[in-house]
């Protein structure tokens, strides 16, 4: 039975330095590549939250060598080419990022495998991940012909693909360039607007050859990664929710240190801006495999915008918190071309709109988005979460500027992504 949580924050300031956790997209697939590579791989920084321990268990279960110690994470591993058959069921728990990316590294394998998740994973769409890897020969079943799991993969021979991405998917773009590593020939991936290329960083940083260039994506099959360590950056997804506490909430001034901008992923950015918000954004190395900075968000008076098109795959998680911060701005928000919201833990178009509506806000659905009137004063209400943590977040946020108590039903998600996320508020309450 899930606890719900009350929160009456009495229009309380937020002021201090914090560090987000680590980056979700790259601790799911440094411990996915430092499994591939034969040898020893590192990790710092790592994200110790519920969805990357499950992906840790995974390759656990197929015989990799895997300590973790706080956020330092030390992989063993024979190799790829030397897994061990599971004898148990991969458990993904509520992680479409492992399921959908195993599904490519598993069809290259010697091995049969059987994924399943949790009643959320059950009902998110894995046929747009199946169809391109059958194309290259994987051997994939499941209920409804592989649109959901359980799913069984019966390793085999693959070929490369030349593949035209229909819709902006990391985790589709990702699980064929990960098939691809075991395919005879060049894999190439076409995406007619860019997703976050965390896989295409990270296949170099394991001494892959791969060609990218205007939106194409090339290497050939084959190659055998080389151990490393990785170094993971905070979360620009977990930063989001405390880039717009710090921009709404009265009196605020927050700083966060080590955030991951990569420009695939740095789209809340932009919308802060073209916002107003007073937002500072201090580059550190941007050598790095990841470029990161120190953020610094203070209250803002906020104007309204529209946002659309290519940006739309470099902010698609941030849209909940998005949807809360344009409550707070002057004018019509108009959200385009999030269609892929739908298809998220939970369909979070319906979710953000049903749930701000309860708090008072003038938001309502459209077919591929939303449409936000502000700004509104938001009042106390009983919110759900849909077991989804960007939901359970976007509205712990709210209760920081409602007018009376918010109560909200199982916040226990939101360990999924951000374990300390209530801590970080105390924090920044109490300076």
């Amino acid at each position: 039975m899930s606890s719900t949580t009350s929160l009456d924050y009495n229009n309380a300031s937020l002021n201090g330095t914090i560090t987000v956790p680590g980056d979700k997209s790259i601790s799911h697939r440094s411990v996915m590549f430092g499994s591939i590579a034969q040898g020893k791989t590192t990790i710092s920084g790592f994200l110790l939250g519920e969805d990357c321990l499950s992906t840790i268990d995974c390759f656990r279960k197929l015989g990799v060598d895997i300590q973790v110690e706080g956020t330092n994470v030390t992989i063993l591993s024979p190799g790829m080419d030397n897994w061990e058959e599971p004898k148990e069921v991969l458990y993904t728990g509520n992680s479409g990022t492992t399921t959908r990316l195993m599904l490519g590294i598993l069809s290259g394998t010697t091995l049969h495998t059987i994924m399943t998740g949790d009643a959320s994973i059950g009902r998110r769409p894995m046929r747009r991940v199946a169809d391109p890897l059958r194309l290259m020969g994987a051997k994939i079943a499941g209920r409804e012909n592989g649109q959901f799991t359980p799913l069984a993969v019966q390793g085999s021979k693959l070929k490369a693909i030349d593949y035209t991405m229909p819709v902006a998917s990391a985790q589709v773009k990702s699980a064929i360039l990960l098939a691809g590593l075991r395919a005879e020939g060049t894999t190439i991936v076409r995406e007619k607007e860019v997703s976050r290329d965390h896989t295409e960083r990270m296949l170099k940083q394991f001494g892959a050859t791969i060609e990218v260039a205007d939106g194409v994506v090339a290497f050939e099959g084959g190659q055998q990664l080389q151990a490393t360590h990785v170094n993971v950056p905070g979360d620009i997804s977990s930063a989001a929710f405390f880039l717009v506490a710090g921009a709404i909430v009265p009196g605020s001034e927050i700083v966060m240190e080590n955030v991951g901008v990569n420009p695939t992923r740095a789209g809340i950015l932009e919308v802060l801006e073209k916002m107003g918000a007073d937002l500072s954004v201090a580059l550190a190395d941007e050598t790095a495999a990841e470029p990161t900075a120190t953020l610094t968000i203070r209250t803002s008076n906020l104007k309204a915008t529209i946002i659309e098109g290519e940006i739309i795959p470099r902010l698609i998680d941030e849209i909940p918190i998005i949807a809360l911060l344009a409550t707070q701005a002057e004018g019509t928000t108009i959200i385009r071309d999030a269609e892929e919201l739908k298809v998220k833990e939970t369909d979070r178009i319906t979710a953000v709109v049903t749930e701000l509506q309860k708090l008072g806000a003038d938001i309502e659905a459209t077919e591929d988005g939303m449409i936000i009137h502000g700004p509104t004063k938001l009042h106390g209400a009983r919110l759900k979460s849909y077991g989804d943590h960007r939901i359970g977040m976007m509205s712990a946020i709210a209760a920081l500027i409602s007018t009376s108590l918010i109560e909200i039903d199982d916040t226990e998600c939101i360990a999924v992504s951000y374990p300390t996320f209530f801590e970080h508020v105390e924090t920044l309450l109490n300076k």
